[in-house]
This record gives C-alpha cells, sequence and structure tokens, in this order.
C-alpha cells in the first residue's frame, strides 16, 4: 500500500453525488474517517464490510491524525471522507500539515459541493448573462473569525451573487450586514436546508423577510444562505448559442 492518506469529498449528500472516483476510493478502503456530523451516513453502505469505521465528529486533530498513522503503519489503505468538497470549510490544510510531519503523503479526490448542489436544488445558474458574472463564497464571523476586509458588508457592495455557509443560525446578522452593504432589501433570497437530501428544505423570500420564514421553519443549521438578483425574474439570453454568435466551432 502507498504511503498516503486519500482525502475524498463526499458530496453535497445524496450518497450517488460521490464521484466515480471518490467510490473507488471509499469502497475499497480498510479505514475511513468520515465527518460524521455532516457526511451523509449512507454512502457508509459503499464500504467493504470489514472496513473499521470512525466519526470525527467525536474526534479532535492529534486523534485523526493517530487513526491515519497507525494505519499507515499497518499497511492499510486510509480514507479520510469529507462533506462535499474539502476545499471549502474542510479543514484539509492542517490535517495536510500535520501529516508531512510524520513524512505521511496524501491524494485528494475533489467533490461537489453543497453550494452547488444547492444551485442544482433550485434549478438556478449563479453567472447569469448581465446580471451577475461572479460568484462570493463566504460566511459570517464567528468562533472562527473572518478577517475585516472580507467582511459580508464589504463583499455586498459587489452585488454580485453570493452563497454564505455556516450561517443560517445568524440569519438576522446576515441581513443586516449585507442591507448595509447595499444589497436592496428587495433582493431575492434562498435558504436551501440540506441540499439534495431526502429531507432538502428550500425556503425563498427578500432580504426583508427572510430572517422571519427561517425563524418560523425553525431552520438553524446545515443551510446555505444565497443572495442575488440571479434568484430573481430578470434575465437575458447568453452569446453562446444565439444563432449569429460565430465561434470557431460555429461558423
Amino acid at each position: 500500500m502507498e504511503n498516503k492518506i486519500y482525502f475524498v469529498g463526499a458530496g453535497p449528500g445524496d450518497k450517488e453525488l460521490i464521484t466515480l472516483r471518490g467510490y473507488k476510493h471509499l469502497s475499497t478502503a480498510d479505514i475511513v474517517i468520515y465527518a460524521g456530523s455532516l457526511v451523509n451516513k449512507e454512502l457508509l453502505e459503499y464500504c467493504k464490510e470489514d472496513c473499521e469505521i470512525h466519526d470525527s465528529a467525536y474526534m479532535n486533530l492529534e486523534e485523526i491524525i493517530n487513526v491515519m498513522d497507525r494505519g499507515i503503519k499497518e499497511n492499510k489503505k486510509v480514507v479520510r471522507l469529507h462533506t462535499g468538497d474539502f476545499s471549502i470549510y474542510g479543514s484539509i490544510r492542517e490535517q495536510v500539515e500535520e501529516l508531512s510531519k510524520i513524512d505521511v503523503g496524501y491524494d485528494c479526490t475533489p467533490g461537489v459541493s453543497s453550494f452547488l448542489g444547492a444551485a442544482s436544488a433550485l434549478g438556478v445558474e449563479y453567472t447569469v448573462p448581465e446580471i451577475s458574472q461572479s460568484v462570493i463564497i463566504t460566511r459570517i464571523a464567528g468562533r472562527t473569525p473572518v478577517p475585516d476586509k472580507e467582511s459580508l458588508k464589504s463583499f455586498a457592495m459587489h452585488q454580485t451573487s453570493m452563497a454564505i455557509f455556516l450561517s443560517v443560525n445568524r440569519i438576522e446578522d446576515v441581513v443586516k450586514e449585507l442591507i448595509e452593504g447595499g444589497y436592496e432589501e428587495d433582493t431575492p433570497v434562498a435558504i436551501v436546508y440540506k441540499a439534495t437530501w431526502k429531507d432538502e428544505k428550500s425556503i425563498r423570500g427578500t432580504l426583508l423577510d427572510i430572517s422571519k420564514k427561517v425563524k418560523e421553519s425553525n431552520i438553524n443549521k446545515t443551510a446555505l444562505i444565497l443572495v442575488g438578483k440571479f434568484l430573481g425574474e430578470e434575465y437575458y439570453y447568453s452569446k453562446l448559442y444565439h444563432k449569429d454568435f460565430k465561434h470557431e466551432y460555429r461558423k
């Protein structure tokens, strides 16, 4: 067995939305450490019957690295299963840094992020021609600080599409910062709870009424806040498929 840990993005929730490569790693793993508070446990059905499974929700960083190190020394295949894609709020960097200290390598298999699953759940496009051509992925400051220059208020000045993670429990603060930053009160907002899961739920509104709707729905975690005119009625067709638009494939 190679001297490496396999980091795998589990996808947004639905067990079929893991990548084929991710599935192959998961189904051949001897040890799996999965983010139990967020990863759909149905994904563990892909594991071998004798696979050793650990829920990292009950583990600290040292304990996680110890299991990885033991697995490598026992010549076993170790998979670290993260929710969505580990490149967004996945805490992969700290694990990689610790692995380097014990001379253990790693391999990364990306996953489908929940912000992509949320867009699919709503059937929307973040980048609508002439409405928005950029997406800001961020969160409100909490126990994990956010640099001042990356506050929701500062990002709101761009008036573009925004996907806000880990913040629905502070929806009133989110709304306050977005409006102070420049979004109009009638800006469309969508809350997507557990995108692509069987118990998925979505709420639509505006910055003016979304806080009330969220409170009434009792959603306080595992939800994304999507903000921007891309959720509204205004749109324009792209030039790409216009009959008069010529490019190297279509004259």
